[in-house]
């Protein structure tokens, strides 16, 4: 058996499916150029075969008092299985990490946070990322806004 390969129909249809939302499958084929029953066939199929993985609504953090958007990157004291595992288990239970990322560098780990004020990120540093056993350094930047901001991978 060999692996699902997305053809530039599939293509054209993945790259819509992320761009626009919500969106009903005639609108969907109407887009790509396809008739509905097989847009429908193609779509369940790249769902099926993993390429589409949710369908939730991105919130506007702005909208609900969310203003302040930090790139923290973080050296662990030391690297062994048990620290990362330790250090990616105790950042995942805070609400305010929206995204973990293990790097290579200088850093072991980059997060985007995201916090209300300033002040609310200092308690989160302070109070609960320095506190973790694992952490020895942190060293952040603050965003003064996106520039540009997407969840659309380069499909074309």
């Amino acid at each position: 058996m060999t692996a699902f390969e997305p053809d530039e129909i599939d293509r054209r249809i993945l790259d819509v499916v992320q761009r626009v939302f919500p969106l009903t499958t005639s609108e969907l084929a109407d887009r790509v150029g396809l008739s509905q029953s097989p847009c429908w066939r193609r779509l369940n199929r790249l769902k099926a075969e993993g390429y589409v993985v949710d369908a939730r609504p991105r919130l506007v953090a702005e909208k609900l008092g969310l203003h302040t958007t930090i790139f923290a990157n973080v050296k662990l004291s030391a690297h062994g299985r048990t620290n990362l595992t330790e250090f990616i288990d105790a950042v995942s239970r805070l609400p305010e990490v929206i995204e973990i990322h293990p790097t290579m560098g200088p850093f072991d780990f980059l997060l985007r946070i995201i916090t209300g004020t300033v002040e609310d990120y200092r308690e989160l540093a302070f109070g609960r990322l320095l506190t973790l056993p694992t952490v020895q350094e942190i060293n952040s930047t603050m965003s003064l806004g996106a520039a540009k901001m997407t969840t659309a991978l380069p499909l074309r």
